[in-house]
């Protein structure tokens, strides 16, 4: 299997990330891995307005992680009022249940320790997504009873078959880490 590798994200991987987030949780090809949406909501997940705006932001990064030069998964980062805010989190359908993401995950919370002396890093996640909340309590994160509101009628985020989804704060105490090799192109 070739190397796993981290980079930050350019405009020029927008097209490919805007497929690799759909194919990780709408439609048919989500379907593959155990991450889908589609079921909870129809439409793309992202699109590259958004993902412009995180990729010019202060103190944003999306970490990239290739084999060779294929995309398998992708991640944003950034800090809000001093904590980390970790999202847009999506491993291809086929690479899903292989450890992969778990992967991601770590390189993601090291980076914001690491270059931004992050402590806390905080996430939304659908609350009817209790496979997925259970994957992240696994690896440390903690469910904190605030909730937010679904962005209805935000045709950015797709368009929902229930009227009954929220997301709820999932938070994680970070602690300061080791600089990967495979960090080492991000800074």
């Amino acid at each position: 299997m070739t190397t796993l590798t981290f980079r930050a994200a350019t405009t020029d991987d927008i097209p490919a990330l805007v497929a690799l987030v759909t194919s990780a949780y709408r439609g048919e090809a989500s379907r593959t891995g155990w991450t889908s949406e589609a079921d909870l909501i129809d439409g793309e997940r992202i699109d590259a307005a958004a993902l412009e705006a995180d990729l010019t932001r202060a103190r944003s990064i999306i970490l990239i992680a290739e084999r060779g030069d294929q995309l398998v998964a992708c991640a944003h980062v950034a800090e809000v009022n001093g904590e980390g805010d970790f999202g847009m989190f999506a491993v291809d359908p086929t690479q899903q249940g292989s450890g992969l993401g778990s992967v991601v995950l770590a390189e993601a919370e090291n980076y914001a320790a690491r270059e931004w002396g992050i402590t806390v890093m905080q996430m939304t996640v659908i609350d009817v997504r209790e496979e997925l909340i259970a994957f992240y309590e696994r690896r440390g994160y903690v469910r904190t009873g605030i909730t937010k509101p679904f962005p209805y009628g935000d045709e950015r985020v797709g368009t929902p078959r229930r009227d009954d989804l929220q997301f709820e704060v999932l938070t994680k105490t970070l602690v300061s880490s080791f600089r990967s090799p495979e960090s080492e192109n991000l800074s």
